[in-house]
């Protein structure tokens, strides 16, 4: 799955840094995930590392878009690839 922001966000600036995919950005309110860079920091860490730095934990996974770990896997390859 991918992450998503809730309305909680208090737009701290802590969570954009360090997506490894920049998948995260300032949207018109607070923080936004785009769900087609956001790969749960699959193929970089262990673990998301924006839920990692959130200090209020604003940052679930969406349920409106169920992956598994390989689909992530598949998403970053094709990420990086695109990157060259």
């Amino acid at each position: 799955m991918a992450l998503f922001i809730t309305d909680e966000c208090i737009n701290c600036d802590v969570c954009e840094p360090v997506c490894p995919n920049e998948a995260i950005s300032q949207g018109a309110e607070i923080y936004e995930i785009n769900p087609d860079l956001c790969t749960e920091c699959v193929g970089h860490y262990d673990k998301p590392q924006c839920q990692q730095v959130c200090p209020i934990s604003c940052i679930p996974l969406d349920p409106e878009r169920r992956e598994t770990k390989e689909q992530l896997l598949e998403k970053y390859q094709r990420i990086v690839a695109t990157r060259g």
